[in-house]
């Protein structure tokens, strides 16, 4: 869970910080839980290009996660904590007392060889998921459902984490790591703890080649375009963007353009939006 450094050799690696993954404990995925991921790097059955900026990277096997931790009658034991090239946060490889396993988000100081539960009748230790009527005020939380036996959907980045705030009636108030106040369904269930790999952060790709390892291919400005390639091209030197507020290539509104829905059905549960 560390972070270490390169000397300037090359200038790559002069900026370059990695994680040290002192926190791996097992290389190799759990064969019965891994599933073919084909990509299609950004491309319609036609073979055009429809998004933008992907394409290459490296070939990877999707991990199936236990985002619903519903098996609430068997206590489960930490085998191993493996990297997960999905995703920033490790995953955490749970065996259950009847024999299955089961990969879960790995929250911060979760050790192997752990004991971790999950349900309403479960002790309020990192690891442990539980309905949110059930975790006392003040509690870091991760994983957090919206809609009840969905499996988790909020707070499932590295190094984060949100806090229960309130209880009233049949919804809790939840702050999430973007600062937006929002109710949830207090029968929904949560992990206890913080998301781990809390450096991922601190991290600096360093060199354009590795993010091309990671399947995104280079991004271009607007302003370099031609005038027919993009609202903000043409003109003679390093000119302005000629128009009122920036744009995408299709003219329409970026860069600081709220795009949520403002009738959007779910707008009267959030209390505080997000900064």
């Amino acid at each position: 869970m560390g972070i270490y450094f390169f000397k300037p050799y090359t200038p790559s690696t002069r900026h370059t910080v990695r994680s040290d993954f002192s926190e791996i404990t097992k290389s190799t995925p759990e064969k019965k839980l891994i599933i073919k991921n084909h990509s299609v790097k950004g491309r319609n059955n036609q073979g055009r290009i429809t998004i933008r900026h992907k394409g290459g990277g490296h070939k990877k096997r999707y991990r199936k996660i236990d985002f619903k931790r519903r098996l609430t009658n068997y206590e489960a034991k930490v085998v191993a904590i493996e990297y997960d090239p999905n995703r920033t946060a490790r995953i955490a490889l749970l065996n259950y007392q009847d024999g299955t396993k089961r990969y879960i988000l790995w929250p911060d100081s979760l050790k192997v060889g752990s004991k971790i539960s999950s349900g309403p009748n479960s002790p309020l230790i990192v690891g442990n998921s539980l309905p949110l009527e059930k975790i006392p005020l003040g509690y870091e939380i991760h994983n957090i459902e919206i809609y009840p036996n969905a499996g988790g959907q909020l707070v499932r980045s590295a190094g984060t984490s949100a806090r229960l705030l309130a209880k009233e009636g049949d919804y809790v108030t939840i702050k999430l790591p973007s600062k937006e106040v929002r109710l949830i369904a207090k029968e929904c269930y949560a992990t206890i703890g913080r998301v781990g790999n809390i450096n991922h952060l601190n991290l600096t790709i360093g060199k354009a080649g590795r993010n091309r390892w990671f399947g995104k291919r280079p991004t271009v400005r607007g302003t370099v375009m031609n005038a027919c390639d993009h609202p903000h091209g043409g003109g003679e030197g390093r000119s302005p963007i000629g128009r009122k507020h920036p744009c995408t290539p299709w003219g329409k509104p970026a860069l600081g353009v709220k795009t949520r829905k403002p009738q959007k059905s779910t707008s009267r549960f959030i209390i505080r939006s997000r900064s």
